[in-house]
């Protein structure tokens, strides 16, 4: 398990930040069998790294989504079923974008900072078992090259 974090600063692009960020997680989990302190440690670096206003995921617990490990303000501890983003990305069981989420029906205002967003479900035994959600202060913020890198950070979260 790694216990220090290579932070590149905002003037390098988004790719190479998650380039040089990629290993680092990896081996931040490496050897490292609890999920809890794992996806924790995860989202820590994440948040640190990339700079996101809030990241964190959700667990699928019945007909709902609880709050798990995440890092940013205070956040909504259900979410229902096709509510919001996270719970329509859990019922698509696809990745969103929203560029602006006031214009989402039905989203679910946990922070009035977050204005864009991009959630991400991950599957085990071919059923969504958590969302990743990550919220940015800013309109737009996620595009393509987030997704890309994401998706990696869900194959991660995947083999845990």
């Amino acid at each position: 398990m790694a216990e220090n974090l290579t932070v590149l600063d905002p003037t390098y692009s988004k790719t190479e930040r998650y380039e040089a960020l990629l290993p680092q997680l990896k081996a931040l989990v490496f050897g490292e069998l609890n999920i809890i302190a794992n996806l924790a440690n995860l989202m820590a670096a994440l948040k640190q790294s990339m700079d996101f206003l809030w990241i964190g995921v959700y667990f699928v617990e019945s007909d709902s989504l609880v709050l798990g490990p995440f890092q940013g303000p205070v956040a909504c501890t259900r979410i229902g079923f096709g509510k919001g983003v996270c719970g329509t990305a859990w019922k698509e069981q696809k990745v969103l974008i929203v560029d602006d989420v006031d214009s989402f029906p039905g989203h679910i205002a946990c922070s009035s900072l977050s204005k864009s967003e991009i959630v991400l479900p991950a599957f085990k035994n071919n059923k969504v078992w958590l969302v990743l959600d990550v919220d940015s202060e800013k309109l737009a913020a996620f595009d393509e090259t987030d997704q890309k890198y994401l998706d990696e950070v869900i194959k991660i979260i995947e083999s845990l």
